[in-house]
This record gives structure tokens, sequence and C-alpha cells, in this order.
């Protein structure tokens, strides 16, 4: 999904936002002979992603411009640890930092929420997956950030695969269980064979009239725990089992623990707050 004709195109957009006709700072104030030497250090621990991101922001400005030692994506940091080293005319430099931090410390922020996320369902089989809560224009970006932090992407878009929600249902009159397998089956027959269709249900007692219709997965959408071990046991097996709604770090490992395969988590995109990153000279 981060191809570099969409890095390109995001830091493209981010610097004509940040200096339309320039940096009138620097132009005014740095001689264009000035060159710098600098390195991203991190303020406070975290996991770090949006290492290709930095290094196109630079590239744009001022391609002398050296990025080097830079840290892999998905590795561990802590405070005080450098994470790239910067190097070059002042500039391009000065002129890109904030759009290089503003884009790798968000990155940043994701995958070190999912870190935290996996980190607690570790000993169970559960995956954490995100969703598509996402900052339009970003997504690529922000589920790179979740696999950086050993998260699992959902759906990139709504091309992907096919999701019915209870709206969906509704707006094709299914509101009972013949209606729901009916329905179901008839998009299974309309879907290519390779197409996955899992469909949302809320209540316990739809879970035998959507299996019926043999779908790839079933999402178990704001169920108690004891509730989701009861959908475990009557899926049994013939579905991939998703949970999903009042997840976050204080509830996911029980809800793990019921056995679900996959835990969708909204909050590891649209709640992460970015890491404290910041440009210093050495």
């Amino acid at each position: 999904m981060l191809t570099p004709h969409l890095i390109e195109s995001v830091v493209r957009a981010a610097l004509v936002e940040d200096a339309p006709w320039g940096d009138l700072t620097v132009e005014l104030a740095i001689p264009a002979s000035t060159t710098i030497d600098t390195r991203l250090v991190a303020r406070e621990p975290g996991i770090f992603a949006g290492g290709a991101l930095i290094v196109e922001t630079f590239r744009q400005l001022d391609p002398r411009i050296e990025v080097t030692e830079l840290a892999e994506e998905g590795e561990a940091f802590d405070a005080g640890g450098s994470l790239a080293r910067i190097a070059g005319p002042a500039r391009g430099v000065l002129t890109g930092e904030r759009v290089a931090l503003n884009l790798c410390q968000r990155m940043s922020g994701i995958a070190t929420l999912t870190a935290q996320y996996a980190a607690a369902v570790a000993h169970t089989r559960a995956r954490i997956a995100d969703t598509r809560k996402t900052t339009p224009g970003l997504r690529a970006l922000e589920k790179h950030a979740v696999l950086a932090g050993g998260g699992s992407n959902h759906r990139f878009s709504l091309s992907d695969a096919i999701m019915v929600k209870d709206n969906h249902l509704a707006a094709l009159g299914a509101v009972d269980d013949a209606s729901i397998t009916a329905a179901l089956r008839n998009l299974r027959e309309r879907a290519g064979h390779t197409t996955s269709i899992v469909v949302e249900v809320d209540r316990i007692e739809q879970i035998v009239p959507v299996l019926a219709a043999a779908p790839t997965g079933i999402l178990l959408d704001n169920f108690s725990n004891a509730e989701l071990v009861e959908g475990v046991r009557l899926i049994d097996g013939r579905a991939v089992v998703e949970a999903s709604g009042g997840v976050d770090l204080g509830t996911v490992a029980s809800i793990a623990e019921t056995d679900v395969d996959v835990i969708s988590v909204g909050r590891l995109t649209h709640g992460a707050r970015a890491l404290d990153l910041g440009l210093d000279a050495p």
C-alpha cells in the first residue's frame, strides 16, 4: 500500500501546504552555502515507523541532503535514542523539518500503540487489526504503521471485500432469519468466488442464520465476553470470528481470551497520539 508514488504525492502535498511560496525565514536568514548536521532523536520510547517519508521529504527539498543511520520500520527505541542522521544544505533541512517530523511522529505513535495492544494479547491466538477509521488521504501511511507495530490490516477500502452491516440488511429488508440467510446467499452467488464476505451481527440470535449462508467471517459487534465465548462456540471454526466494539488496553486481553480470531480496534489509528521526536544538532 505504501508505494513510492503514494509516498511522493503525500510528501509533495504536505510541503506545498507548509511552504506554498517557499520558506520565508530560511530564504532571508540562512545563506545558501550553509550546511547542517542533525539527528532525529526520540524524546520518549516507542516503535519506529515512517522512515521512507523522512527520506522523501528531504529528497524533494534538496537531493544533496543525506539521510543515514535510519532506524528500521518496527524497531523499538528508548528515550534519547537516535533514529536517523540528516545532513546537508541547511535551507532544505530546516524547511523540511516539520513535515518530516509530523509524518514520522504520527506513524510512530500508531506503531507504538499497536505494539501495546499486540503485547496485551500475545498469550492468545487473537490478532489485532485496524479499521477504516483513518485520516482521509493518509490511510496507507496509518495502516503501514499498524503493520510496523505488529498488528494486522483489515480491508484497506470498500473495494477490497464485502462487509455486510445492520444497515445493509435493513436496506435489503432482511429482518428475520429466513430473509437474512436468503439475502446473504444471494450476495455470495453474485460475488466472485475469491471475494471475502464478512457479516456483522449484534445479537447471538443472528449467528445461526448468518452461518447458513457460509460467510468468510462473522463480526461480533459489542458482545460481552460471555456472549463472545458463546459466539465462538456456535461458529465452531466455520468462519473467522472477529470481535469489535468496547476495545481498549484495559479490555483487550480478556476479549482475546474468549478465543476469537481477530480483534478490530479503531483507536489504533483514530486514537493514537503523535510521539515526541525532534531534530537535534549532534
